[in-house]
């Protein structure tokens, strides 16, 4: 499944290519993959005339926020539109955007289509057909409608999420460490693939006891987090099998993991081959030797 890094790098896509896209058509080809409002036709009613004005991120969800369009020229169209709600998506472990200017044939594999007035097309596509989309009216709560959004922990890169706020949440865990990653509900945006190159690069090992990491390894798995991550981000994510960016590019991470998906190769610090084992039914690589 996508986490922060490749989604962050799909909302940077969609930001720098989706400038004065106004939704004048929408297509629906799955309609399990619209999540709200229940009746597609109201999921389409409402983004028509829409400009996607701005694309934020919260953990793996991306979200847009829409203006009601009146006045279709540029020089006035931010300042005379309206507040017209959200659109959010989640992709899931197979669902990517594509950007096609004067739209083609869709593939199978697509599952929503939205157009602007000359023909270009900004197209989800969705293998697996698990990813999600949400209409979320301005009257109404995000966090309300989509349960998951509303119950996410910190952004890694946020002020609130700091060694005090780690040693908070995991003083009375039994949980392993690198189950306390994967809980999105401590931290936002982690998965399998940064929570594993995160706790080899601050030397802990995935099955510790949260409750007994002690506090200088926290802020040493803090900053290993953020600069992981953030090292991901500008490599454009991490690709094992399906995700692609805007223009149908590969993440590159994947080249520069330390221990994810290198089960029985060498450990580039120790030379320790390095191991795999499942967690909480998740796939997890470490080192044994730099790991203790």
């Amino acid at each position: 499944m996508p986490e922060l890094p490749e989604v962050e790098t799909v909302r940077r896509g969609l930001e720098q290519k989706l400038n004065n896209f106004i939704i004048k058509k929408v297509e629906v080809c799955r309609d399990s993959t619209v999540a709200f409002p229940i009746n597609k036709e109201e999921f389409i009613k409402g983004l028509l005339n829409s400009l996607i004005y701005k694309w934020d991120r919260r953990g793996k969800y991306l979200i847009a926020e829409l203006k009601e369009v009146q006045n279709e020229n540029a020089q006035f169209l931010v300042e005379n539109s309206k507040n017209n709600g959200f659109l959010v998506v989640h992709l899931r472990m197979t669902g990517y955007f594509k950007f096609i200017e004067n739209s083609s044939h869709p593939c199978k594999h697509t599952r929503i289509r939205f157009f602007d007035k000359n023909n270009n097309e900004l197209r989800y596509i969705d293998v697996r057909s698990f990813g999600q989309m949400w209409w979320i009216n301005k009257d109404l709560s995000l966090n309300k409608i989509i349960k998951g959004l509303g119950s996410l922990g910190p952004e890694p890169f946020s002020k609130d999420f700091d060694a005090n706020y780690l040693k908070k949440v995991i003083s009375k865990r039994t949980k392993s460490i690198k189950a306390i990653l994967l809980d999105q509900t401590i931290v936002a945006g982690i998965g399998n693939i940064y929570a594993d190159e995160s706790l080899y690069s601050a030397g802990i090992s995935p099955f510790r006891e949260a409750r007994t990491i002690k506090k200088n390894e926290l802020i040493k798995l803090k900053e290993s987090i953020v600069n992981v991550l953030k090292k991901s981000i500008g490599s454009g994510g991490t690709t094992f099998s399906d995700f692609r960016d805007l223009e149908g590019e590969n993440g590159n991470f994947g080249l520069q993991t330390n221990v994810y998906r290198r089960t029985g190769k060498e450990c580039r610090k120790c030379g320790n081959l390095i191991e795999r084992q499942k967690i909480t039914g998740r796939s997890t690589h470490w080192c044994p030797k730099c790991q203790k």
